[in-house]
């Protein structure tokens, strides 16, 4: 027995273009709705309580929280939420700290218009949907091997930190968008260079764009 539900998605991605073009693409169907458009991960995190969407697709990459404290947010309102990564990123140390975070699909952007509607698709049905060319991280992950990575060593936080970090924001910054003490936060950097044997944050910087974190 088939049925004729629709898929109703909230992008969030800070750039209003690749939105326009995410709502075109997806609406010039029969069975995707786009029902909100968010350019942050705060915004975000309230329009997924308001819609209460069946796919959130996130871009990792935006100013603010970013994508992955916008996925832990979601996930801890709402455990079930099935989230899309849509991103640039193939950067092992990324990909598998989204899986570990429960999202249910990671798809490139380098990917064609069919793979996104495919994958939003198959999402939809409650199955997961990895990007061909990082499945072989996803399938890694998911068998708990372990890898050489050196940012494997962080937790999730202090990885959240890292990038935080790693893209020029200060103590005060990050304890302001992650909601927490600038105590807290010292105490993870502290942690963050003690596990990397850093000596300062030039050497962090130079190791997020090595283990390309963070673009050059």
């Amino acid at each position: 027995m088939t049925t004729n539900k629709t898929i109703t998605v909230l992008l969030i991605d800070d750039h209003p273009v690749v939105r326009s073009g995410y709502r075109r693409l997806l609406e010039n169907t029969t069975d995707i709705k786009v029902v909100a458009e968010a350019d942050n991960g705060e915004l975000g995190c309230v329009l997924y309580q308001k819609y209460k969407p069946d796919i959130a697709i996130i871009d990792l990459n935006m100013p603010g929280i970013g994508g992955l404290e916008t996925i832990y947010r979601i996930k801890k309102k709402d455990p079930h939420a099935k989230i899309l990564v849509f991103s640039m990123h193939t950067n092992e140390s990324i990909v598998k700290r989204v899986l570990q975070m429960g999202v249910s699909g990671y798809i490139t952007k380098e990917e064609s218009a069919e793979q996104l509607l495919k994958a939003v698709r198959q999402v939809s049905q409650g199955r997961m949907y990895i990007d061909p060319e990082i499945n072989s991280i996803a399938l890694t992950e998911l068998s708990m091997n372990s890898s050489n990575e050196p940012l494997d060593v962080l937790s999730k936080r202090e990885f959240q930190l890292f990038q935080l970090l790693a893209e020029g924001n200060s103590i005060a910054q990050i304890a302001e968008i992650l909601s927490i003490s600038p105590k807290t936060v010292g105490v993870h950097h502290a942690n963050i260079m003690k596990k990397l044997k850093l000596q300062n944050n030039l050497q962090l910087i130079r190791l997020a764009i090595r283990c390309n974190i963070i673009c050059p």
